[in-house]
């Protein structure tokens, strides 16, 4: 798709969407949301970023392949585990850390180093694939 309209929304909507990935991913455990649709959603403004400028670009702007990014997140998922064994409890057990931040509580939890885990694998592995099957249909 090579339109001048779509070529110019569609980094403002990648952008909005990585945005909403991000509030879908912090919600999570407490209401609907989570890693995983967190991800979907941040991959899905991968695909239509790639769609738009080309999978090249969209490459510059990730910065990171996004299967060193399935990596990354693989290996948070697994030290959010080992967290908890460091802490003689099973593994993958929930701890939290509240920590006071200008008077207002903030907490850290292993669920969400885990979840970003999730979020990183998600994105990674579906960027990736969306990225392939775009530039075997693109000819670049």
């Amino acid at each position: 798709m090579n339109t001048v309209i779509f070529r110019t929304a569609a980094p403002i909507l990648a952008a909005l969407m990585l945005v909403f990935s991000v509030f879908v991913l912090l919600r999570g455990h407490n209401e609907p949301g989570g890693g995983f649709i967190g991800g979907l959603i941040g991959a899905s403004a991968l695909a239509i970023y790639g769609i738009a400028m080309g999978v090249e670009e969209t490459r510059k702007a990730l910065k990171v392949h996004p299967i060193t990014l399935a990596g990354f997140g693989v290996v948070m998922a697994a030290i959010s585990g080992f967290i908890s064994l460091a802490f003689d409890v099973p593994f993958l057990t929930g701890l939290w850390w509240i920590f006071d931040f200008d008077g207002s509580e903030v907490a850290l939890s292993t669920p969400l180093i885990f979840d970003l885990g999730v979020y990183a694998v998600v994105v990674g592995a579906v960027g990736t694939i969306a990225l392939a099957l775009e530039a075997d249909e693109g000819g670049d």
